[in-house]
C-alpha cells in the first residue's frame, strides 16, 4: 500500500503524538508499505533539537519524510507555513498514494488555510481519513488567558470550525473510547474508535534495574535508596504543572521528603518556574530536559512510579509506557487516561484539582514498597494489546476497508 501522511508534528519534537508517529511509520516500513510523510521543517530549532536531520529524508526503507517551510508554533514547535501546500500537492502527484491520512487537520488547516488532502483525494477518488489527536478547545484557558466571556465565545466559534473540518474527511479516527464519546457530542459525525496507539513492549520489558543507573547515565549520585518519582512530558501549563507545584507545598509536610527524588523528563516554557519552586520544598529535584525516546524505557524501569497531573489527555502515551516498564502511575480521574487506569489495581487516580487527594496517592506509593511492586506487576499485565504490531495492523485494516469503498 502507498500511504501519504500529512501531520502537524514529527520528531525531533518530543511528545506522545510525534513519538507515536515515528514508531508507526517504522512498523509500516517493516510491513512492506510505502509512506510519504509531510511535516513542518525544524531546521530553525536546531539549537534545541540538534538531531533534527535524523528525521528527514529516507528515514526507513520505503519511508520518506518531506519537511515543509514552517512558522513558529509556541516556543518549541513549528507549524506548516502558508503557501507551502503547493509542495504537498506536487509530491502527492508524483507519489500517487492509495490513501491520504491527515493528523490534526484543524491545526494543519490554520497553517495551510485549506483542508489538507481533501481536494487531491476527491480528484483521484481515493480515501482521505484523519485522526483526532488533541482537543484544542480544552487548552484555550492555558494558552489564551483572556476574560472568561471572551474565552467562551472564542471556544464556541472555533468549535464550529473544528467540527466542520473533521466532518469533511471520510472518517475521523480516535484512539480513546472516552474521547470518542466526547467528539460525537461535539458534532463530529464520522468518528470511529480503534486502537491505533502502540508502544515497543519488548523494549520496555527488556529494560533492567541497574545499580548506580542515575549516576552512570545522568551524573546524579545517591539515588539508589530514594523513592524516585518520574514526570514525563512537556513543561507547559496544560500538563497540570500549576496544580502540581502548589500541591507539593502541602506534600512536603506529609512525608519524609529527604527520602524522595523528583525526576523530570521534558522541556518547555515552565522549566525555570518548575525548577525554582520545587527547589524550595525538596532538595532532590532533577530536570533532565529533552531525552531521546529510546532512553525512556530504562529511565522508567529505574524509577519507582510515574506521575501526571494532566486532565486533558486523549489517551496518554506515558501511562502505557510506565505500565510496560512495570511501574505504577498516579493520574487525575479525568480525560482519556482513565481508560487504562483501574484505580488501586494498575495505578492510582486522584480527584482532579484536589491537592489532598493528590498528596494522599503519592504518600501511599512512597511509603509502601509492596504496594508499588503489586501495582507495577498488574500494570504490566494490561499492556499486551498495545504492541505496535497490533496497533498498526488495526490501522492498515481501516485503510484497506476505506480503499475498497472507493474502488
Amino acid at each position: 500500500m502507498k500511504i501519504a501522511i500529512i501531520t502537524s508534528g514529527f520528531l525531533p519534537i518530543l511528545d506522545g503524538v510525534t513519538v507515536s508517529g515515528y514508531y508507526r511509520v517504522q512498523k509500516l516500513s517493516q510491513f512492506g508499505h510505502q509512506v510519504l510523510l509531510f511535516c513542518p521543517d525544524y531546521s530553525s530549532l536546531a539549537h534545541l533539537y540538534p538531531t533534527w536531520k535524523d528525521y528527514t529524508g529516507n528515514i526507513f526503507p520505503g519511508v520518506e519524510v518531506i519537511n515543509l517551510p514552517s512558522t513558529r508554533f509556541l516556543d518549541f514547535d513549528r507549524n506548516v507555513g502558508f503557501n507551502t501546500y503547493q509542495i504537498v500537492r506536487r509530491e502527492l502527484e508524483k507519489f500517487q498514494p492509495d490513501i491520504v491520512h491527515v493528523d490534526e487537520p484543524e491545526r494543519l488547516f490554520f497553517g495551510f488555510f485549506r483542508l489538507a488532502g481533501i481536494e487531491f483525494s476527491q480528484q483521484n477518488n481515493i480515501p482521505c481519513v484523519c485522526t483526532f489527536r488533541t482537543n484544542f478547545l480544552e487548552y484555550f484557558e492555558d494558552f489564551l488567558p483572556l476574560p472568561k466571556g471572551i474565552n467562551m465565545l472564542l471556544q464556541l466559534i472555533f468549535k464550529k470550525s473544528f467540527v466542520s473540518i473533521y466532518n469533511q474527511y471520510d472518517i475521523t479516527l480516535v484512539s480513546s473510547s472516552i474521547t470518542y464519546q466526547k467528539i460525537i457530542g461535539m458534532g463530529i459525525k464520522n468518528a470511529m474508535y480503534i486502537n491505533f496507539l502502540g508502544i515497543d513492549i519488548e523494549k520496555f520489558q527488556s529494560a533492567i534495574i541497574t545499580a548506580n543507573f542515575w549516576e552512570s547515565n545522568y551524573q546524579i549520585p545517591n539515588l539508589d535508596n530514594k523513592v524516585k518519582i518520574v514526570f514525563l512530558g512537556r513543561l507547559t501549563e496544560d500538563k497540570g504543572w500549576k496544580f502540581t507545584l502548589n500541591a507539593f507545598v502541602k506534600f512536603q509536610q506529609l512525608v519524609n521528603i529527604e527520602n524522595v527524588a523528583i525526576i523530570i523528563v521534558g522541556d518547555g516554557p515552565m522549566r525555570d518556574e518548575i525548577s525554582k519552586r520545587l527547589a524550595r520544598v525538596i532538595n532532590n529535584v532533577y530536570l533532565l530536559g529533552r531525552i531521546p525516546p529510546d532512553h525512556i524505557p530504562n529511565i522508567l524501569k529505574n524509577s519507582d512510579f510515574h506521575v501526571t497531573a494532566s486532565e486533558k489527555e486523549t489517551r496518554g502515551l506515558t501511562i502505557l509506557e510506565a505500565f510496560a516498564a512495570g511501574i505504577p502511575v498516579v493520574a487525575p480521574q479525568a480525560g482519556g487516561v482513565t481508560e487504562n487506569i483501574q484505580d488501586n489495581w494498575n495505578g492510582l487516580l486522584f480527584t482532579p484539582g484536589n491537592q489532598e487527594s493528590f498528596c494522599e496517592k503519592l504518600k501511599l506509593l512512597i511509603e509502601d514498597t509492596n504496594l508499588r511492586r503489586e501495582i507495577g506487576i498488574n500494570a504490566r499485565e494490561t499492556i499486551a494489546k498495545y504492541s505496535w504490531d497490533n496497533a498498526v495492523a488495526n490501522l492498515v485494516q481501516i485503510w484497506q476497508e476505506q480503499i475498497m469503498l472507493k474502488s
